[in-house]
């Protein structure tokens, strides 16, 4: 029989937070891939439990991935731990999930703690429904592309940062996003856990005045039904009504259903846009 694949959170600061059920699969598994050894064997060793482990992390993936497999048809357990919160969630673990799914291997998912859910439930934003984006691109371009697709969501969105990125990321969300309001996470479960919440401006003023430490989770506000019909509005502020009928039409659309559109991107009456389309 071929083994399992436990994906085990562990926790993200307090080591106090690993539930049961997670220490039972460390005690039993043969093998535990691990992000980084180093950090996890601190965790082991609180825990008083000694184990193989094989190093798992972005930049030998493809290889220790093949490892694994082969591990795991021969019958090996093996339990697959970040460096912190739920395996395979930003983390190459996403990866091995899929090789895993591909090879009938049964996977095992052992919940825990999640920085991004414990910062969204404390940020005081909406927490019914939500995105997770994990971190932002650290290209320029493609950073930019990023925050350009965040203007008209309108659930509340979380991003990861790095403390020597923290500001210059405020800065690219008030200029993509408006002022918006949002909550700044840092060390989560820690002795310094701390939560700054405002608009950008106001949160970009605390950590330019304190310092920037620490890993951070940031929560950021969707955007209104009211302001996402004023940017609708303003996209076809420019055009008339007979023209964007035409621009759809071109599009390969029936009169019928760009009249139809229209109406929507404009929210305005049918029968309104109907008169003014019929002729054409």
């Amino acid at each position: 029989m071929t083994g399992s694949l436990y994906l085990c959170a562990t926790p993200i600061g307090n080591l106090g937070d690993i539930t049961l059920r997670c220490i039972k699969a460390l005690e039993e598994v043969d093998i535990i891939a691990a992000e980084d050894t180093r950090q996890t064997i601190k965790l082991l060793n609180h825990l008083n439990i000694k184990k193989p482990m094989v190093s798992y992390h972005e930049h030998n993936k493809a290889e220790k991935g093949k490892v694994l497999l082969e591990m795991l048809i021969e019958g090996k357990n093996i339990a697959l731990v970040s460096d912190a919160g739920m395996p395979a969630i930003s983390d190459p673990g996403e990866d091995l999930v899929k090789l895993c799914i591909d090879n009938n291997i049964n996977i095992v998912p052992i919940p825990g703690v999640s920085a991004s859910l414990t910062a969204l439930i404390i940020s005081g934003l909406s927490t019914k429904r939500f995105c997770f984006e994990g971190f932002l691109p650290t290209n320029n371009k493609e950073r930019r592309e990023r925050l350009k697709q965040f203007v008209e969501e309108t659930r509340t969105i979380i991003l990861y940062e790095a403390p020597h990125r923290l500001l210059s990321t405020l800065k690219d969300l008030r200029e993509a996003l408006g002022n918006r309001k949002i909550s700044v996470s840092r060390e989560l479960t820690k002795k310094f856990e701390e939560t700054v919440r405002g608009s950008i401006e106001e949160v970009s003023a605390v950590f330019e005045s304190k310092g920037v430490k620490g890993e951070f989770v940031i929560a950021v506000e969707g955007i209104t039904a009211k302001e996402l019909i004023d940017i609708d509005l303003k996209k076809w502020h420019n055009i008339t009504i007979e023209e964007h009928i035409k621009m759809y039409m071109v599009q390969g659309m029936e009169k019928k259903e760009a009249i139809k559109k229209v109406a929507e991107d404009r929210k305005l009456p049918k029968k309104e846009v109907y008169k003014i389309g019929v002729e054409l």
